[in-house]
Parts: structure tokens; C-alpha cells; sequence
């Protein structure tokens, strides 16, 4: 291939297609060209921002991938406050799913990912309460270590430092500590207990990416004075891959699949705009990267290094990679001599993956099972083939955790496959795989981890590797493999698992919250899997003394690893209104067992596995319910259903197919499930049935909606425009507008009491315009706003009712927050209409 070809030809760190997250990637000889050019360019930003889908893939992209610098996205959040379009998981566990959405994210758009401690608490209104929850000295110590540890030569923000109140508070937040960060991460006096680990670091200049958003339209943004601004073309075409720049952006941002951010790529020109905010301004605007060495040049000793790896660009074969492997492995022993450790790390690490793809050389390490109990031997299968004609010598084996060296000394002759049968014996005292930022008990704002190495980490820390210990052209160079399990899925082919380290024993409450409505006893399931072969014990369920459990103990004896047992107590609750907090513990060999295993495993993220303390809220609740039949139409995703059997209630899921008037006809009241008409779109042709429903004398009760991509222009029988008021703050007074209505008086007589103790929110995307045949029932408001009256909106429709809420029940019912489940029967529970005073309410 002729020069100037070469020159134009850039590559991606990873292919663009969607394979199974473990899967080794299988670089070709056109990302490995990339992969080479990259090694040449020695400058790095960091993007800082809030949350997963904040961060500016376009940008991203071109940064790694035209300009070829390292580039790390800061989310300060792991997105645990939001809602989820792919499954019932909130909290915490769809922060696990937002972390693995961000990783694969960067796979495609060739940047690394990084996080804070802070935790997504749910939409904020001002940077102030943010940092109050947070705990600002906290989160501005992560990002001061982020910036110590990546080093970035640039820093770019997401949201402007100097608008309070105009977007989320967690945006703000994120450009305002970011900002403060950039000289304090020069500072030695500042966070002193860093730099056990660190350098004080300073970086070259920061910017603010601005957009016509920040400007409130398009036609005040082409308006505005853009003399101050750095303009960026960043739509490039890479003819390699036949892709823009912007399309590989869209398959990035793609990967927010909870959060339902499929995007369509574009392509020509496209102009990104950085607005100078710190440090060393630009002269000329030529680059952001003005006055820094981006060369080997800037370390010391560096110079012959990139003289080479240049050398080693201009002669690669496309036809025959392996021909550059001498140079490339020459160029890693003069890194190896290096004094400066920062950047020869990072390329050491990067020039031997690249040595590999260019010889072919694969290296594997797979376990029998895919998991495995502390204390226990892991068998192993290691595969090494040398698809090459350079010599290679296989001197060793290396197995971490144990530290444990197997001689080997056998020559990796050409694709000669080279298999070892291996035992691994794994340390007593290895931690469980699971996100380490869960592993102990955080708070509100802030998640607890001790261990200073680990912040910002993106991933759960697998400590079960091999490590090849390989000799090429006299070089030893160690290659490290994580252990993996995999598998032949008769319809999707190889499948890729990680290891994971599991209990003896874990057990699973199998209703979250459990109610009890009268005096009688209940029967509570708890599920048993066993962790491996021939496991004995007792199971106990504790509660506090006025609960109680029969029988005291139930004992389990299972025989096979995976095998899962479900056993029942009978669960007698106080006389008196109570909550209490259940723990399944099982009893081996008198160690307790306390924890429950959740999977969370969807196609486009590596499979999870999070450890959370096995545990089940009970309440002894003043909750009068009737018997109506429920229809729930499933949104986005939530598990109220769960909650509604959990009153006593019969529900059936329906799909869109199944509303018909013949099936409807079965029901009492029909619900529909969170986002339900931004998600369903059949219901559009659905509507007039579920209406007709209302007309003969049903309830219809609509949960929360977004009025983005709604389903049809009136969802409600009356005028009802959706808005995006919401309180967050949980805490808020709220005022009864109808005191008198039955859905605050039947069956439960609702009280201020019962907005005690929400979680998160009050509710969101509130009606702010409704017919006059709607009755406001509540009003509240975050302070300094004006009263929201549109949290629950109650109108008769022919003989039933139409009820539509911005509650947040999907996050208050799995919390058990009382209150919620006693007007939510009441919801239910109506019937005929009656006459209701005229509210004077200003809508």
C-alpha cells in the first residue's frame, strides 16, 4: 500500500462489532497499524462529567481516534438514580448495569473509563444540595486522584462551572469541582495522603464544551460571539472501516441501553466549540494540545523510542504484521530502561498486546466452572498458539492470586496449538467477585471505598489471572490473561464468562417486602444455592423478638454445585403496627452465611454478579385493600406488580395484544406500568379499548410518563399535557388539595404520616396543564419553586375513573414505604364517581 494511503488509514483500539463483552478481542492488521501510530503520540484528556450518557462521544472519538491521544471520561456518578427501559433493577444495581453500559461504550470509541464515589441520588435541582449530599470534600479528593493518576495534559468539561440552577445539579457539580481541581491537583498540601501513590500533577489548559444547548436554541447559539472559542471539525470519515467518525460516536452511545439512548450515526462536517476555562491560554487555536510535547521527546531518554516506532509505521506490511515484531520488541527493552514509569507503563502495556495481535499469538486461560468458593482448586485449561513464523519460547506459567511459577520451556512453533491442563488453588481469604464500590454499607450521597488504589476503577477487580510468560527474539515479555469460562450455545455460538468467586452458600428472601395486613401468620419463601458440591447446614430466619418464626431452623443438604432449594417459615407478626428487617442466614459448619447472589445478565454488558447482605423488609401495616382484579400493562420496567400481589391483589400481566374488550373484561382496575406509553407503542391502537373500559365502570390508573416519544397526542379522556415538574425532594410538605375525595378516605384515611419516609423523590414529569374535569388531589414543592399540583389527578369517565400520577410508587412500593401502599389502594379501590366540590386551583 502506497504511503500517502497509509497515512490516511486510521484505526480504532477495538472492533466495531457487537460481540459477547469477554470476548479477546482479535485486532486486524489495520487496527494494529492504529494501534502502532498510537503509541507515537504521548498526550492524554480527561473528560469530566455527571453521569453515564453525559460525556460527548463525538468528541471522544476523534480525541482517541484522529488525534490518537488517551482519552478517559471522569462520570462522577454511576447513574444509580434513573430509571431503567431494560429491566426492573434501580439503585444501585442499575448503576452496575450504567457501569458496564460506560465500559462497552469506550470499546467502541477508544477511550477508558473512569468513576468517583459519588452516588446518583436522583435529580437535583441546584449544584448546593448536591454537594451537601455528596460530601464535597469526598468527590473533590476522587477527581483531584483522577487527575494525579491519568495525568491528563488537558481537561475538558461537559457543563459550565458558572450556571447554578439551569441544569441538573449533579451537572453543575461535576464542572464546579472539576474546575477547583485543576490547580489543587498541583498541590502538594492538598489531599497530602494521595501522594503515598501519585505525583502532584498540573495539567496544560481546560475547557468547557459548549453547545447550542448551553445557549437555549440553535438560532441563538449561530447568533453568539464565537470569538473566544476553540472550533473543532470533527467529522471525519475513516475510510478503513467505511465509518464517520459520528457513526462510530452513535454505536458508543448505543450502548446506553437502559437508558434508551439508541442513536443514529451522521456524517460530514460537524463542529465541536471548547470554551478556554483554565490554565495556559491558546495562541493560535491550533490544537489543544498547544505548547505540550505530545513525542517520546517529553520523556527522558524518549527520543530513539519514537524514532523507531516511526520507523516501525512506515515499514508495517499490512500483508505480514509479524515483519515489525523484531522492532516492537526491541522498542519494549528500551522502554524497560526507562526512569519515567507514568507513560512507559502505559505503552509497555499497549506494545505488547500490539506484538501479540502482529504474530498472531493467542493466549487463554479457561476454568471448568464458571465459579468458584474461596479455599478451593480451579482447573484449568490454558491454550498458547504462535500463529506466526517468528520464534517464540513458552519458558512459564504464572497463577495469580497463589503467585504459583510452572515451569514450561517448550517453543510456541508455528500454529502448533500448545494446550496445559492446570490447578489453581485459590486463597481462604480471596474476596468474592462483586463491584468492590458495594461491598460496604455507603450512604445517600457517597459510596464507601476504604482502599485509596481502588477509586475510580471502573470495573469489579478480578484478582484469578495467568500470566504467559513468553521469550521472543530473546525478549521475555509477560503476557496476563483473566480466567475465564466459556461455553457452546447451540443458537449464539462461543460464549464468554469471567470467573467469579462465589459463598459456600448463598440465600435469597424471595419477596423483598413482605406485608402483613391482619394478625395472621405468613408464609415467607427463602431460596438456598449452593456455591459448591456437598453442602450441609441450617437455615435460620432472624427477626426481632416480637416476630414470630417457626421453625427455628430448617436444615439443607445439597449435593451439587448450582443446585438451588427453596424452604418456607411461617412468619407470625406483632399485634401492633412494626417494621422490621428479616436476614436468611445459613449456618455451615457454625460459620454464618448472610449473602444473597443477584445476576444481572443482559446481551450487551458482561455478565454481573453482586452480593448484597440477605435481607427482606417486613411491615405489620394499617392497610385495608378489597379484592379487585388487576390488569398491569408493563412500561419500561418496574416491580410493582410484585408489590400489588404483595396487598393481596390478583394480577395479571397483559401484553398489548392481549387488550382486547372480551379479556379486559376480567378486570377491575387496569395499570399501566412506568413509561408505559413512551415504551409501548401499540398502545396507541389500544387506546379507545382502555377507555371504553373506564366508560363502563372501571378504574384506569396511568403511572408516570415522560412527554418525550409518547405514543399518541392524549394519553388521558380529557386534556392532560405531561411537563417535566417533578419534586426530589422527598422530604416536602405536602398539601391535600381534596381532603375530602375518597381516594384519601377509602378504605385507608390517608394522612400526612404517609408521606413520611419516601425514598429519593416525591414523583416526576407532573401534569402543569389538566382539564377542569380533573380533581388535584396533592400539592408539594422542592423549595423556592411554586406548588406542583399534578401529582395525582383523579377524573370520572362514564361510570369509572381515570387516575393519572406522577408518584414515584415504582421506587417507593419495592422500598416498602408505607404510605405508598395505602393510597395506592385507595387509587384502586374506587368505584362509581361522585360528585366532587369544584378546587380552586390554578393550574
Amino acid at each position: 500500500m502506497q504511503k500517502k494511503h497509509l497515512q490516511a488509514i486510521l484505526l480504532f483500539l477495538f472492533c466495531f462489532q457487537i460481540t459477547i463483552a469477554q470476548q479477546p478481542p482479535k485486532l486486524n492488521s489495520v487496527e494494529i497499524y492504529n494501534q502502532i501510530q498510537k503509541l507515537n503520540f504521548l498526550g492524554s484528556v480527561l473528560y469530566i462529567a455527571a453521569h453515564p450518557d453525559d460525556e460527548n462521544t463525538r468528541l471522544i472519538s476523534y480525541l482517541s481516534n484522529e488525534t490518537k491521544a488517551r482519552t478517559g471520561y471522569l462520570s462522577l456518578t454511576r447513574g444509580d438514580g434513573g430509571q431503567n427501559l431494560i429491566g426492573p433493577q434501580l439503585r444501585e444495581l442499575l448503576g452496575v448495569i450504567r457501569t458496564q453500559e460506560l465500559i462497552e461504550a469506550r470499546k467502541i470509541d477508544g477511550g477508558e473509563q473512569f468513576f468517583s464515589r459519588a452516588n446518583d441520588f436522583g435529580f437535583s435541582k441546584n449544584p448546593t444540595e448536591t454537594l451537601e449530599i455528596w460530601d464535597k470534600q469526598k468527590v473533590l479528593s476522587d477527581i483531584v486522584w483522577a487527575i494525579r493518576k491519568f495525568q491528563p495534559d488537558v481537561i475538558i468539561n461537559r457543563f459550565d462551572h458558572r450556571s447554578p440552577g439551569t441544569t441538573h445539579g449533579h451537572h453543575t457539580a461535576s464542572a464546579m469541582l472539576s474546575a477547583e481541581s485543576f490547580d489543587l491537583a498541583n498541590n502538594p498540601t492538598i489531599f497530602p495522603e494521595q501522594l503515598k501513590l501519585v505525583q502532584p500533577w498540573q495539567p496544560k489548559r481546560q475547557f468547557f464544551n459548549t453547545s447550542w444547548w448551553f445557549y437555549g436554541s440553535k438560532e441563538k447559539f449561530d447568533a453568539a460571539d464565537k470569538s473566544n472559542l476553540l472550533e473543532m471539525q470533527i467529522g471525519a470519515y475513516f475510510p478503513a472501516i467505511g465509518k464517520s467518525n459520528q457513526e462510530i460516536a452513535a454505536l458508543s452511545r448505543s450502548r446506553h441501553q437502559s437508558q434508551g439512548f439508541g442513536s443514529t450515526g451522521s456524517r460530514g462536517e460537524e463542529t465541536e466549540y471548547l470554551e478556554f476555562i483554565n490554565g495556559e491560554p491558546l495562541k493560535n487555536k491550533s490544537s489543544i494540545f498547544e505548547g505540550v510535547d505530545t513525542s517520546w521527546n517529553r520523556v527522558k531518554g524518549g527520543k530513539p523510542i519514537g524514532e523507531l516506532l516511526t520507523i516501525i509505521a512506515s515499514q508495517f506490511d499490512y500483508t505480514n504484521p509479524s515483519a515489525s515484531i523484531s522492532n516492537l520488541a526491541k522498542a519494549y527493552t528500551m522502554m524497560q530502561a526507562l526512569e519515567e514509569k507514568h507513560w512507559t507503563t502505559l505503552k509497555s502495556s499497549a506494545i505488547k498486546e500490539i506484538i501479540a495481535a502482529c504474530s498472531g499469538l493467542y493466549l487463554e486461560a479457561v476454568a471448568q466452572n464458571q465459579e468458584a468458593t474461596p479455599g478451593s482448586i480451579v482447573k484449568l485449561k490454558l491454550e498458547a498458539i504462535n500463529r506466526s513464523a517468528i520464534p517464540m519460547q513458552l519458558m512459564s506459567v504464572t497463577t495469580l492470586p497463589e503467585q504459583k511459577s510452572t515451569p514450561q520451556n517448550t517453543a510456541l512453533n508455528t500454529n502448533i496449538l500448545k494446550n496445559i491442563n492446570l490447578d489453581l488453588q485459590l486463597p481462604k481469604t480471596i474476596e468474592y467477585t462483586q463491584p468492590y464500590w458495594l461491598k460496604e454499607k455507603g450512604n445517600e450521597g457517597i459510596y464507601t471505598v476504604d482502599d485509596q488504589k481502588n477509586i475510580g476503577i471502573p470495573d469489579i477487580i478480578r484478582e484469578v489471572k495467568v500470566v504467559f510468560n513468553i521469550q521472543i527474539n530473546g525478549i521475555d515479555i509477560p503476557f496476563e490473561r483473566t480466567v475465564v469460562y466459556k461455553y457452546n450455545d447451540g443458537v449464539k455460538g462461543e460464549m464468554y464468562n469471567y470467573l467469579d468467586i462465589v459463598p459456600v452458600i448463598t440465600t435469597s428472601i424471595l419477596d423483598n417486602v413482605a406485608l402483613f395486613k391482619d394478625n395472621k401468620n405468613k408464609t415467607v419463601a427463602v431460596k438456598i444455592k449452593a456455591g459448591k458440591d456437598a453442602v450441609k447446614g441450617n437455615l435460620k430466619l432472624e427477626l426481632p423478638d416480637n416476630w414470630m418464626v417457626s421453625p427455628k431452623l430448617i436444615p439443607f443438604n445439597l449435593e451439587k454445585k448450582g443446585t438451588e432449594q427453596i424452604v418456607y417459615f411461617e412468619v407470625t407478626p406483632p399485634n401492633k403496627p412494626d417494621e422490621a428487617v428479616a436476614k436468611s442466614i445459613a449456618v455451615i459448619d457454625n460459620i454464618e452465611y448472610d449473602k444473597d447472589q443477584i445476576i444481572i445478565d443482559f446481551n450487551h454488558i458482561t455478565k454481573q454478579q453482586v452480593l448484597k447482605p440477605a435481607e427482606a423488609k417486613f411491615m405489620k401495616l394499617d392497610l385495608k385493600t378489597k379484592d379487585e382484579r388487576i390488569g398491569y400493562i408493563m412500561g419500561a420496567g418496574d416491580e410493582v406488580p410484585k408489590s400489588l400481589m404483595q396487598m393481596g391483589y390478583k394480577v395479571t400481566l397483559l401484553k398489548p395484544e392481549e387488550i382486547t374488550p372480551e379479556k379486559l373484561a376480567d378486570f377491575d382496575v387496569i395499570m399501566t406500568g412506568v413509561r408505559a406509553y413512551n415504551t409501548v407503542q401499540a398502545l396507541a391502537y389500544k387506546q379507545s379499548i382502555l377507555l371504553d373500559f373506564v366508560k363502563e365502570g372501571k378504574t384506569m390508573l396511568v403511572q408516570y410518563n415522560t412527554p418525550d416519544d409518547i405514543a399518541l397526542a392524549t394519553i388521558a379522556p380529557f386534556s392532560l399535557k405531561i411537563s417535566r415538574d417533578r419534586v426530589t425532594e422527598e422530604n416536602a410538605e405536602v398539601r391535600f388539595l381534596a381532603p375530602n375525595h375518597p381516594v384519601m378516605n377509602f378504605p385507608n384515611k390517608i394522612t400526612s404520616k404517609d408521606f413520611e419516609g419516601w425514598k429519593q423523590e416525591q414523583g416526576l414529569y407532573y401534569p402543569n396543564e389538566f382539564d377542569k374535569t380533573f380533581t388535584p388531589i396533592l400539592s408539594s414543592n422542592d423549595k423556592g419553586e411554586t406548588p406542583k399540583n399534578g401529582a395525582l389527578l383523579v377524573a370520572p369517565y362514564g361510570k369509572g375513573y381515570y387516575i393519572y400520577t406522577g408518584l414515584s410508587l415504582f421506587r417507593e412500593l419495592p422500598e416498602g414505604v408505607p404510605g405508598a401502599f395505602r393510597l395506592l389502594s385507595n387509587m384502586i379501590s374506587l368505584k362509581s364517581p361522585v360528585t366532587i366540590p369544584a378546587q380552586k386551583i390554578k393550574n
